[in-house]
């Protein structure tokens, strides 16, 4: 990338999402430790530093100390909350703790001229989320805005290109924040904007034909969108030298296998599709317990794809679909987070295999995959397609396995995703999908007494899949799609709706 914009991470959970501001603007950005500071100074393409909020106050034995030696005074920098505290704190201001924690709404009740606050007005709504105040400023310091209780919301180092507020731009409650990181992207850093999807599709393909030479690169196909925007990237540059394989472990929704691998040939990728249900259902047997289940699968799906890998002469590279969320996770200034879902990648393969790896996506968030995937033509029902577990239906089968609760399963599934289509809703769904419950229940179904399963519908509402709420369906939509279940699906008598939030309950119910 000729320009970027460096992100320096104090522990702050909006930092992915200063992120995702800055890039909205089309400006490449990437998000690094604090302590890589120093290192990361010397690029040349760097054009701008932010620093990140924190969780920590800087009067804390350990507080993040971002060591800024060869960036102030030479490049701009732009400090949010605790980035704001720490320097100031540096330039002599006091920085107290608050007697009163300054959380949600403000509003700046002064802006001084600066280039920071371009087109935005006294009165505008910013967002506050810190322990600690900057309470008065030093002689190093110009205030450039304030609210009623915060005098210095915002300033400028003198003789510096460096800014600082108090508040969070990044957040939507910040009206705007946009245009505040606008002007310091644009307008104080210079950077171009031009950090598009084609742009992106150029340079990647570009550097893949430059790493991969002519080796052989084989991938996993899973029908979702990372996935198959990877193995398009790759397609691009290496074309027939990149194998896919497309694995059925028998717990895909409905038809999926066949329908998705038919749309894989129409985009003229080189597929291989492996029917494999026997062995997980073999691997399955018995297994109850959900982390049991998911490693059963991770390890089947291992010995699948290395026994389908083996069979193409001379690979070195396994391509993968990770993204920048993944990455981020894994160099975090807090380390690798803690593990919750066991089945995001399979692990084990690269080492088994002894290759290479390859991820043309792990410099993008997941809107940005999307972006990508529509500029080189992905089906728009792949591209639009909700996220699905890695084990599949087996994590939505609440104990055992079984062939039998899996066709049952796919039933009910069906009905509930085509509904929402049928009805213009899936698009405004994150994720829907159905959950077999161990329980049985009692119904009547015309004169008879029944005793049969229970399902569980559920539809959430995210951006990320980080947080999620559950989806205010029609109550019409519902009634008219537990009626059907319960009508065509032999063996269940009982719907209900998951209203649950996550936190604290996750979006899959294993």
């Amino acid at each position: 990338m000729s320009e970027r914009i460096l992100i320096l991470d104090h522990g702050s959970q909006y930092t992915q999402l200063i992120a995702r501001r800055v890039r909205e603007l089309n400006v490449y950005c990437e998000i690094h430790p604090y302590t890589r500071a120093r290192e990361l100074a010397a690029d040349p393409a760097v054009k701008g530093v932010i620093l990140s909020g924190s969780p920590s106050s800087v009067h804390d034995a350990h507080a993040p100390d971002t060591d800024l030696d060869g960036i102030l005074g030479r490049i701009p920098v732009l400090a949010v909350c605790y980035g704001a505290q720490l320097l100031a704190k540096r330039a002599g201001a006091p920085v107290e703790r608050s007697r009163v924690r300054e959380y949600g709404r403000a509003h700046l009740s002064t802006i001084v001229d600066s280039h920071l606050f371009d087109g935005i007005q006294a009165g505008t709504q910013v967002w506050m989320s810190h322990g600690d105040s900057i309470t008065a400023p030093s002689e190093a310091m110009d205030v450039i805005a304030s609210t009623k209780d915060v005098p210095v919301a915002a300033y400028r180092l003198k003789d510096h290109m460096t800014f600082a507020v108090q508040f969070h731009p990044e957040v939507y409650h910040t009206t705007d924040g946009l245009q505040l990181l606008h002007n310091f992207v644009i307008g104080i850093c210079g950077c171009a904007g031009d950090w598009t999807p084609h742009g992106f599709v150029e340079h990647t393909v570009a550097s893949l034909q430059q790493q991969l030479g002519d080796d052989q690169v084989v991938l996993a196909l899973s029908g979702g969108v990372d996935s198959s925007v990877a193995a398009l990237l790759l397609d691009r540059a290496i074309g027939d030298r990149l194998h896919c394989i497309f694995v059925d472990n028998g717990l895909l929704r409905k038809d999926e296998f066949a329908r998705v691998l038919e749309s894989y040939r129409h985009l003229g990728l080189n597929i291989t599709g492996v029917d494999a249900k026997a062995e997980f259902y073999a691997a399955l047997k018995g297994l109850e317990e959900p982390e049991a289940k998911r490693k059963a699968i991770g390890r089947t799906f291992i010995e699948v794809f290395d026994r389908e890998a083996h069979r193409i002469q001379d690979v070195k590279w396994l391509g993968q679909g990770t993204i920048y969320p993944d990455v981020i996770e894994s160099v975090s200034v807090n380390g690798p987070s803690v593990t919750i879902k066991s089945h995001h990648n399979v692990g084990g393969l690269p080492e088994r295999m002894k290759l290479q790896v390859v991820e043309p996506l792990r410099l993008l968030f997941k809107d940005e995959v999307r972006r990508v995937g529509r500029e080189l033509g992905l089906d728009p029902n792949i591209l639009g397609r909700h996220p699905f577990p890695g084990p599949g239906l087996a994590i939505r089968i609440l104990g055992e396995i079984t062939p039998e609760k899996v066709a049952l399963l796919q039933e009910v599934d069906h009905i509930f995703i085509q509904g929402l289509r049928e009805e213009g809703l899936y698009d405004q769904v994150w994720q829907a999908g159905a959950i077999l419950l161990p329980v049985r229940s009692v119904g009547v179904m015309g004169d008879e007494r029944t005793y049969e399963n229970a399902v569980a519908l559920r539809a959430v509402t995210s951006t990320d899949g980080m947080t999620a709420d559950w989806c205010h369906l029609p109550y019409e939509f519902l009634a008219r799609i537990s009626n059907a279940i319960i009508n065509r699906v032999k063996g269940v008598n009982r719907v209900v709706y998951d209203i649950s939030s996550k936190p604290p309950a996750t979006i899959e119910w294993e």
